[in-house]
């Protein structure tokens, strides 16, 4: 039987548990992220097929089974493409980490093409799509997940001409001249364009894009929208007034879409209503005997900022001795996986300045950072957001950030105070943050300082603004928002489109 729904994403949807001797494939063990989500879209179908690439060796390439099913998850398939590590390496360590990821997050300095196998990256997008045309039925929606499979939409196209295709970004979309230094682009927005839907999590990205592929392709910019809702259209960085919601190519409707992602409140609500939390709660504020907590939650990477804030948490120590023993800045920075070469300079920087500012700084009953490299459970960091004052969190460049969504709604609308980017994309969902600028050094100083000093009251105004934005805007709301749009979907012509218009 075909799918009548193909997603393609390049992470599994499943753990893998070896039992007397023999692989079990179950559900993941969080419901948190955007797995579940992508997951309850089959709940609507008859069947429904996730592509997904994975690792072998030689010794497993023997017994590989492409296509599995989850255990108590029977209304879908998981079709996997079978890579060896030479492949995964130059496919997602080098070419979508090397060349593709400093591109998108806007560090052209960072970006190299020399070690880069883009006929490799060819090859594997052809794979993925190959496997979706075997799959899908032939009135199947497709949807394709992420920079990593850029070409996928192409090579649907050409093997399916009719099929309705969605494609949406999880990364920021660069501006117009620095997507252009990719030597690969007229390649990436020609697949782009084949999609019936491409979708972004803000209007500035779906407008990067725009520019981007009028740059390239003699695109006609076919219907315009003022931004509205509860996205901010001026006054913060990433804001965009309006935005292009169709475009005409080849004679068809491409449209797009600019939603963001949002988080799960019901599960992160469940969580702390757990007895384990509760306690976990009271152990953190007793460990913490009084003192403010600043928390800050992500992964080594150079474009989440975690240099800039380390050196910005120096610096308020330096000119605040007042604050000494009485702050505690708790920050997890979870290492790269092995063969992430770009990371390896960014985590010796931030393990050798939180050693620096706690050798400086600390005393015997008191450490000024508490730096995590490895990776917390999510019900630990959840109890961490409940018990900080104070969660920082400011990337040089992040397609949405979660973390800001989680925090809001670990604290329920009552106290904490959130530091933000403005050039993370849930800048312009949240203005009620205290939104900063991590370029600047004055800017980041007057942020924490701020954050530090506000009032309760001041406090509970602005969180229970950005609770009821998260909790409204959330995961489900994405998800029943994007399910509509899709069921609504059909190849649509440029000249029935001005019809239609007329």
């Amino acid at each position: 039987m075909k799918s009548s729904l193909v997603i393609l994403y390049h992470r599994e949807p499943h753990d893998e548990v070896v039992k007397d001797g023999k692989i079990h494939y179950v559900r993941k063990k969080s419901p948190n992220g955007i797995v579940p989500t992508l997951k309850s879209f089959f709940a609507d179908v008859n069947r429904g097929t996730w592509i997904a690439w994975k690792q072998l060796n030689k010794k497993q390439q023997a017994s590989f089974e492409p296509t599995i099913t989850i255990e108590g998850e029977a209304n879908y398939n998981v079709r996997r493409i079978p890579l060896n590590a030479q492949q995964v390496k130059d496919f997602y360590h080098i070419t979508s980490k090397e060349a593709f990821w400093p591109i998108l997050h806007s560090f052209p300095d960072h970006f190299t093409s020399e070690t880069t196998d883009w006929e490799n990256f060819q090859e594997i997008n052809r794979l993925f799509a190959e496997a979706a045309c075997e799959e899908a039925a032939d009135d199947a929606l497709i949807w394709v997940h992420d920079y990593n499979l850029w070409l996928v939409p192409g090579y649907i196209r050409e093997q399916k001409p009719n099929a309705r295709i969605a494609f949406f970004h999880h990364t920021p979309f660069p501006s117009v001249d620095v997507f252009n230094i990719l030597p690969w682009r007229d390649a990436i927005v020609e697949s782009l364009l084949s999609c019936d839907i491409v979708g972004f999590h803000v209007p500035r990205y779906s407008e990067n894009f725009v520019n981007v592929a009028r740059s390239i392709k003699p695109v006609e910019v076919v219907e315009q929208k003022p931004v509205e809702g509860h996205i901010t259209p001026v006054g913060i960085a990433l804001a965009e007034p309006e935005m292009t919601t169709k475009l005409g190519y080849k004679g068809q409707i491409v449209n797009i879409d600019a939603f963001p992602v949002g988080t799960n409140p019901q599960h992160i609500l469940s969580i702390l209503e757990r007895s384990e939390t509760k306690e976990r709660l009271i152990q953190i504020k007793e460990e913490l005997q009084g003192k403010k907590l600043i928390i800050a939650a992500g992964r080594v990477d150079y474009v989440k900022g975690n240099q800039e804030m380390l050196e910005a948490y120096g610096r308020l120590l330096e000119r605040r001795p007042d604050l000494h023993g009485k702050v505690s800045f708790t920050m997890t920075c979870v290492q790269p996986a092995a063969g992430m070469r770009i990371y390896k300079t960014a985590q010796s920087t931030i393990e050798q300045l939180a050693g620096k500012i706690n050798g400086r700084f600390g005393k015997l009953d008191w450490m000024p950072i508490r730096l995590f490299t490895q990776p917390l459970s999510f019900e630990y960091l959840i109890a961490y957001y409940k018990a900080a004052d104070v969660c920082w969190t400011t990337p040089l460049r992040d397609g949405l950030n979660l973390v800001a969504k989680e925090y809001v709604v670990a604290h329920e609308g009552k106290d904490g105070v959130l530091i933000l980017s403005e050039f993370v994309g849930a800048a312009v969902e949240l203005p009620e943050a205290v939104l900063t600028n991590p370029y600047s050094l004055t800017r980041m100083d007057t942020a924490i300082e701020e954050a530090l000093a506000m009032s309760l009251e001041e406090q509970e105004q602005r969180m229970q603004k950005m609770y009821e934005t998260v909790t409204t805007y959330d995961v489900k709301y994405w998800a029943d928002r994007l399910l509509d749009q899709f069921n609504n979907l059909e190849r649509e012509t440029v000249d029935s489109k001005k019809t239609a218009a007329v």
